[in-house]
């Protein structure tokens, strides 16, 4: 039989922050890293991790964090969907709702533009009208439909479909890749690798003119027409 304390504490873990910590947590993954996935202060997540933790919800490895209660891993899955169900996902949650899947994926096109200029361009998108392209493993492309499908997200599979065609203003444009791919990690975000990332936007280059620039103000990279030379430090692929 259950305890008041018992109950307390479970009643307390049921809180929207816990459940965001425990859905995006990835094994291996730090504290700080987890803070960036959902836009949390590190003392702030610092925190739950430990209530989680002392709750046997989360655990510890060497290399960093991981999920031992899969059970209420998936019924945090529940209560976030059933709430993003019942409100328009916004700009900000676009980003966010990826890494509750569990599984692996990169920002790419347009959002390997937006994630490396750190929200700084923006083309062909409007508030109306968002598609989010990411690039997963073709192997997961039903789980992610369905994923997506939970939290009440239209998808469509490499290309982008018509406004008219989808509800609501977000959606995903899924990028399904047979082989395996690099991920470097911006801000809490994976994201295609610098280079490909810049390879993609100078195939269209006057389009993506102004994210070039910031890019090779940013990174300190020299970019041109025909060439490219990149070697990113290790604060623009890491999180820690």
């Amino acid at each position: 039989m259950v305890g008041l304390d018992g109950v307390n504490i479970m009643t307390e873990l049921f809180d929207s922050t816990a459940a965001k910590i425990v859905v995006a947590t990835q094994r291996g993954d730090s504290i700080n890293r987890v803070a960036k996935k959902i836009g949390t202060s590190y003392s702030w997540t610092h925190e739950w991790v430990e209530k989680l933790k002392d709750a046997r919800i989360i655990g510890s490895t060497d290399s960093g964090l991981r999920v031992v209660d899969h059970e209420m891993r998936q019924r945090y899955v529940e209560m976030l969907a059933a709430v993003y169900r019942r409100n328009t996902v916004s700009q900000e949650d676009a980003y966010l709702i990826p890494h509750f899947a569990g599984m692996e994926f990169a920002f790419t096109k347009i959002d390997a533009a937006y994630v490396w200029t750190k929200g700084g361009f923006q083309i062909a998108r409007s508030h109306d009208d968002y598609p989010v392209f990411i690039q997963v493993h073709d192997r997961d492309v039903e789980r992610w439909i369905a994923f997506f499908e939970q939290f009440g997200v239209e998808t469509t599979i490499n290309d982008r479909p018509n406004a008219d065609d989808v509800e609501g203003p977000v959606h995903y444009v899924l990028i399904p890749e047979t082989e395996g791919f690099d991920v470097a990690w911006v801000d809490g975000n994976p994201v295609l690798p610098l280079a490909a990332a810049v390879e993609q936007m100078t195939a269209t280059r006057p389009a993506y003119e102004p994210a070039l620039e910031i890019i090779a103000d940013e990174y300190d990279i020299d970019i041109d027409a025909t060439h490219y030379s990149a070697e990113p430090t290790d604060r623009t692929v890491s999180d820690g």
